[in-house]
């Protein structure tokens, strides 16, 4: 099942509230910090993430099983650990970027 996260916006500019997650390279305003789930996220210059992630807003689900929503789909960014308690990955839907987030137990 996927339950609307967040959307994640790129952007040029700093915004207050900003975090900066060790080893992404990328500045992130946490979409818990307004009631619709905005996320907004400014890269380094020389950030390696995909560059249709740091160009193209992404909409974020939370789903149950994180490798089963990624059977048959065009993965962007592998499974990873941005953070302690969450596993995300990226696919590619209908040419935008599309992130998945399973959370451990809560």
């Amino acid at each position: 099942m996927l339950k609307y996260h967040h959307l994640g916006i790129p952007t040029s500019g700093p915004r207050d509230g900003e975090e900066y997650p060790p080893g992404f390279m990328v500045h992130v305003r946490p979409s818990d910090m307004n009631q619709c789930g905005i996320e907004w996220m400014r890269f380094e210059p020389d950030c390696p993430l995909p560059e249709l992630v740091k160009t193209v807003p992404h909409v974020a689900f939370e789903v149950d099983d994180l490798h089963r929503e990624l059977v048959g789909k065009e993965i962007l960014i592998a499974p990873n650990r941005p953070s302690q308690g969450v596993k995300v990955a990226f696919v590619v839907s209908d040419s935008a970027p599309v992130e998945f987030l399973q959370f451990d137990e809560r």
